[in-house]
């Protein structure tokens, strides 16, 4: 099993829908671009927001274990994934790699 890099690379802010439909509330999103989170195998990192990982530790855990062309090959790098939280507010894109370091 291997480390799998999780990197922050874009963040969305819809304000119309901010405005619209969110209460507001003290603590929103708080990652932010080119944020770094390393996983030990498929375990959450720490700092990682639950909900951003509830979208991506399925494909986190593939890749640990040795998953390659995840959706029939969209990715350039076989061994790495684009997966976006489920913030319909303050969405974040995250790359997701399998590095050469073992989980220990």
């Amino acid at each position: 099993m291997k480390k799998v890099r999780i990197t922050a690379v874009k963040k969305s802010c819809f304000e119309e829908l901010i405005k619209k439909y969110e209460k507001p509330y003290d603590n929103p999103c708080c990652i932010e671009e080119g944020q770094v989170f390393i996983a030990n195998g498929w375990n959450k990192p720490e700092g990682m927001c639950d909900s951003a990982w509830e979208s991506m530790s399925a494909f986190v855990m593939a890749l640990a274990y040795g998953a390659e062309d995840i959706y029939d090959g969209w990715m350039k790098n076989p061994r790495s994934a684009m997966i976006s939280c489920n913030d319909g507010f303050r969405p974040v894109s995250f790359l997701i790699e399998a590095i050469d370091e073992d989980a220990g």
